[in-house]
């Protein structure tokens, strides 16, 4: 997968998930943040990350940062996405399938986060399994970046996209 040059982009970003985690030690409990933060376009590039820290708003910038680093494509056709998909993380499991225009976004929690900064208008959605952040928010990435759209497989195929139509 080619880096995507972020400075190119107009990056939004959205948090996800705060979560608070408690350390014991001998003077008491210590207590950490992380945080899961999702950045996009709209216009079909959108990354996600975490950021690790003792205090809510450097886990928050720690997690931008990441997520501008891992920024990928997606492929979107007129606001929605091409085909069905199932994306599967640990234990989580989104399924994603394209809608007619005017639906709007039907999700829900992570999956509604990635899908808005990626830029999907119209979707249906279905959170299956684990509803933990982390997963849902990584099994929505891996099903956008299963999605294949006409270009993409008239090039695979070494074929026009007007070829690939004939058959």
């Amino acid at each position: 997968m080619a880096r995507i040059k972020t400075s190119d982009l107009d990056l939004k970003d959205k948090l996800v998930h705060i979560n608070r985690v408690a350390k014991v030690v001998k003077g008491g409990r210590r207590f950490s943040f992380n945080a899961i933060v999702v950045v996009g376009d709209g216009n079909g590039y959108v990354g996600i990350g975490l950021g690790k820290a003792n205090e809510v708003a450097d886990a928050i910038s720690k997690g931008t940062d990441d997520a501008k680093k891992n920024v990928v494509k997606v492929p979107l056709i007129n606001g929605t996405v091409p085909h069905d998909a199932l994306g599967k993380f640990g234990a989580g499991k989104v399924l994603l399938r394209p809608a007619a225009p005017g639906t709007g976004l039907i999700a829900g929690g992570g999956v509604r986060a990635v899908l808005e900064m990626a830029g999907v208008k119209d979707i249906l959605t279905k959170q299956m399994g684990s509803a933990n952040p982390h997963n849902v928010v990584k099994a929505t990435l891996r099903a956008l970046l299963s999605m294949r759209d006409a270009r993409m497989v008239a090039t695979e195929r070494g074929i026009s996209i007007q070829e690939l139509f004939q058959n």
